[in-house]
């Protein structure tokens, strides 16, 4: 078969496939269902804003949770639902984008800013949103450490005016990059947004399913919920990319679907890694010994390679709590002669990882 064979067969495949979704938009991870899945850590996060619009005097959070777990999600359906029906304002920043307070300021006042000073942006911030705020600052832990101190985290907690500052992030150790000034200030009240369980992944995919097909199989809908909660972690990502793949791939079985979803996933997640935590995967898929020590001078050897500078040991193993936090490693303590010692596991495929590595350095 030639090529122009080829694309006419698959052309007309694929439109026969199509014809199975009412909807494609419910695959897309930025989809806001009408009904979430209720929590009870969403419970505790509405209570607060209400009190908060009652007394003008905030509670701040730092909500922790996996990749997947449906923390930005919430916070976007929240924002819908709380300005509608309060006199609360609800605004959204991802700091993977605006990674500075200065940026982030300037994102939310939408302004001309060249040539403004931090000071002034918060000044002009001040005069716009003088209302009761609610300030979502998702993926915090990525703010540049160009902005190591997180200044707007301290001006906002500090600010006469009413904010409620509400920080999201997939890592555990968030509030420790925090400095003593701006923690003391902040005194964020920590919410674990614990993974989804099974039944809640399968409520999640019926509620697409009821949007984005003309039909569907609870049987499917049930394995792909088990599958996704015993081997990733209960991310919905995979989950919902699993459905896709089952509706519009014909003749794949339902672990061949799952399998390119988490795969997919993976390569998304490493993508996204900065340098410094995709050199210590890489030393991690690459290293003959799994023990933490022998993994962090291979690291300190991909980073002098790099002309970088290494992480400290302590610096290294928080940002390997960062790495387990997003599912692509596990530590394990174990006995090692008359000693206790860490080895760190990679949950993903060594050969993704280092592929991706060689093709970010090698380019650089």
């Amino acid at each position: 078969m030639d090529i122009a064979a080829y694309l006419r067969q698959q052309k007309e495949h694929l439109g026969e496939e199509s014809q199975k979704v009412k909807d494609f938009s419910v695959f897309d991870f930025n989809h806001i269902p009408d009904q979430p899945v209720m929590r009870e850590e969403c419970k505790e996060l509405v209570d607060e804003m209400l009190r908060f619009e009652i007394s003008g005097i905030p509670n701040h959070h730092a909500i922790v949770g996996s990749r997947g777990s449906g923390k930005t999600l919430m916070m976007k359906f929240l924002q819908r639902v709380v300005e509608a029906q309060t006199s609360l304002d609800m605004l959204y920043v991802n700091c993977r984008h605006q990674n500075t307070s200065f940026r982030i300021f300037s994102h939310l006042l939408g302004d001309k800013t060249a040539g403004a000073s931090l000071t002034e942006l918060y000044e002009r911030f001040l005069a716009r949103y003088r209302k009761k705020t609610v300030v979502v600052l998702d993926e915090v832990d990525l703010m540049s450490s160009k902005d190591k101190r997180r200044d707007i985290l301290y001006m906002l907690s500090r600010s006469e005016q009413p904010y409620m500052i509400v920080m999201l992030s997939n890592s555990p150790h968030v509030l420790k990059q925090l400095d003593a000034a701006t923690r003391s200030s902040l005194q964020p009240v920590p919410l674990h947004f614990k993974n989804y369980d099974a039944e809640q992944i399968h409520a999640i995919l019926r509620d697409r399913a009821l949007r984005g097909l003309h039909a569907w199989d609870e049987g499917t809908l049930a394995q792909i919920a088990a599958l996704t909660t015993r081997m990733t972690n209960a991310d919905a990502r995979v989950a919902i990319k699993t459905l896709k793949y089952s509706v519009t791939m014909s003749g794949g079985d339902l672990m061949r679907c799952f399998e390119r979803a988490r795969r997919d996933i993976v390569v998304d997640m490493v993508n996204d890694l900065s340098d410094a935590n995709l050199m210590i995967l890489w030393a991690i898929a690459t290293s003959p010994s799994d023990l933490v020590k022998e993994i962090y001078k291979r690291y300190c050897r991909f980073s002098q390679d790099q002309r970088e500078k290494p992480f400290s040991y302590v610096y290294f193993y928080s940002n390997l709590s960062y790495l387990q936090s997003v599912g692509l490693v596990g530590l394990v303590s174990t006995k090692v002669d008359r000693t206790y010692t860490n080895r760190v596991l990679l949950t993903c495929e060594a050969s993704v990882v280092a592929s991706l590595a060689k093709l970010r350095f090698e380019q650089n």
